[in-house]
């Protein structure tokens, strides 16, 4: 029994490294085919070299509103179970949970369980932890669902018939179902005990000690009320959250001197993030670049600023943000062991914010 956890571990790391290999060779094709000529690298890069400080400066400003707005979202529905964890600290696990939510594979579950441990050791109760956890994964799931609507319509102006207005009616009904789990969280949540308990039957795990744990988790949490007027309020705080990283992307068009295909960018964005939450490749490296790009130049842009654009874009919200992500989780960890080494070990999961 010894002996099997190494092989195991051997496997996912080899798969690890092959879904990066298998992304960037992806990533690359896609950026090749677009760009066929070397000397639209150069152009593209060329744009990047005159970066306008100004829009340079407000992408970062959206991106800073994005992380300290995710924090907030996070305090409101905390507030709403009834615990407290300070912005600041919120804030800091939204820095890594990024970071970890673009390096790490499984996504979300890995994400969420760092962000279930970050909750619990702030005195947050396992049900308040899970049910702020799975709300607000369902309200950003509408809010992107929403501006994506919202893109689709744009760019399908000019083609109305059947397949837009069937486009727009399949989006309409897949974002009223998500607000109906929202509000009905009862009912989804019985589903996943459900699915749990199916789980067991069938592979014997989580085991029994741990599966009772989780019934009970899950049974507190359909005590903890949500209201319609709630449910509007935390929607349109994820849609707003959504936007903002909208507008690093519009502000990357004015940074590198592009003019902006409005008819085709919002559909790009909203494309690229579902791309990008794909559990296949962490963070869609190579596939977002490639599918960003593909669909702006479709609709209108130039090949050589789309690439300015997109490198720019994705320096911002993904090689930026990973590198201060994991100096948060670094800043995050340390303080971990300094609460555990001026508090008894027993004290350790009530710590407060400091």
């Amino acid at each position: 029994m010894t002996d099997e956890p190494t092989p195991s571990r051997a496997r996912r790391t080899s798969w690890l490294i092959i879904r990066y290999v298998i992304g960037v060779g992806v990533g690359v094709l896609i950026l090749s085919l677009l760009a066929d000529k070397r000397g639209e690298f150069v152009a593209a890069l060329d744009h990047v070299d005159h970066l306008d400080v100004l829009w340079a400066s407000g992408a970062v400003v959206a991106e800073v509103l994005s992380v300290v707005g995710y924090g907030f979202l996070q305090q409101r529905v905390l507030l709403w179970s009834g615990s407290e964890i300070s912005l600041a600290s919120l804030t800091l696990v939204s820095l890594a949970n990024n970071a970890i939510a673009y390096t790490v594979p499984g996504e979300p579950a890995v994400s969420s369980a760092y962000r279930y441990r970050f909750f619990r050791r702030h005195g947050v109760s396992g049900a308040s932890a899970g049910w702020t956890i799975l709300t607000i994964l369902i309200a950003q799931a509408i809010g992107m669902s929403l501006l994506l609507l919202v893109g689709v319509l744009v760019a399908l102006t000019g083609y109305a018939g059947v397949e837009a207005r069937g486009t727009v009616i399949v989006g309409l009904f897949v974002v009223l179902i998500a607000g109906a789990l929202l509000v009905r969280r009862d009912s989804l949540l019985r589903f996943l005990g459900f699915a749990t308990r199916l789980i067991q039957r069938l592979t014997g795990h989580p085991r029994d000690d741990v599966m009772a744990r989780i019934e009970s988790t899950l049974a507190r949490m359909r005590e903890i009320p949500l209201s319609t007027v709630k449910v509007m309020k935390l929607v349109s705080m994820a849609t707003a959250l959504w936007f903002a990283d909208f507008l690093i992307l519009i502000c990357c068009f004015g940074a590198v001197h592009a003019a902006i295909p409005w008819s085709g960018v919002l559909l790009a964005f909203g494309v690229a993030q579902i791309v990008a939450s794909l559990p296949l490749i962490p963070g869609g490296i190579g596939l977002v670049e490639g599918s960003l790009a593909v669909i702006l130049v479709a609709y209108g842009a130039h090949r050589a600023p789309a690439l300015a654009v997109v490198l720019v874009y994705r320096f911002l919200t993904f090689w930026l943000v990973i590198t201060i992500g994991w100096i948060a989780i670094a800043v995050i960890e340390w303080r971990v062991r300094r609460v555990a080494s001026e508090a008894p070990e027993s004290s350790v999961i009530g710590a407060t914010d400091h």
